[in-house]
């Protein structure tokens, strides 16, 4: 059985995903934490170089929504997407514009290293 390599398919323009979600930080919001699976205010700002009222103002609305739930994890709030039918669909919309956004794009904002190297690994 073959399997298709990411180079085969085609990327997309970020573009009309930045219109369809209203704003460039709530388009990165959503697709940061659905790359990392949780995130917290002042990471996702550092990733993106944004303002941290400009994240929490979308993590606030998102939450307001339904589409996000937080905790308190020592001095940060952390969130992650809500269970149900609704941000399943959205998390598996997410997930495909992430397979197809550009290499370039996804080694800038998408592959951060997320645990600390094992001591003494090269």
């Amino acid at each position: 059985m073959e399997t298709t390599k990411r180079t085969d398919r085609a990327t997309i323009s970020e573009a009309p995903l930045i219109g369809l979600f209203g704003s460039k930080a709530a388009y990165q919001v959503l697709v940061y934490l659905e790359n990392y699976g949780r995130g917290y205010g002042a990471e996702i700002a550092r990733t993106f170089g944004m303002s941290l009222s400009q994240v929490q103002k979308q993590l606030t609305k998102f939450e307001e929504l339904g589409l996000l739930v937080s905790r308190r994890e020592g001095a940060a709030r952390i969130y992650y997407f809500a269970r149900s039918p609704i941000t399943d669909s959205l998390r598996a919309f997410l997930r495909s514009v992430l397979d197809r956004l550009p290499e370039s794009t996804l080694r800038k904002y998408y592959r951060e290293r997320r645990r600390p190297r094992r001591p003494g690994k090269p």
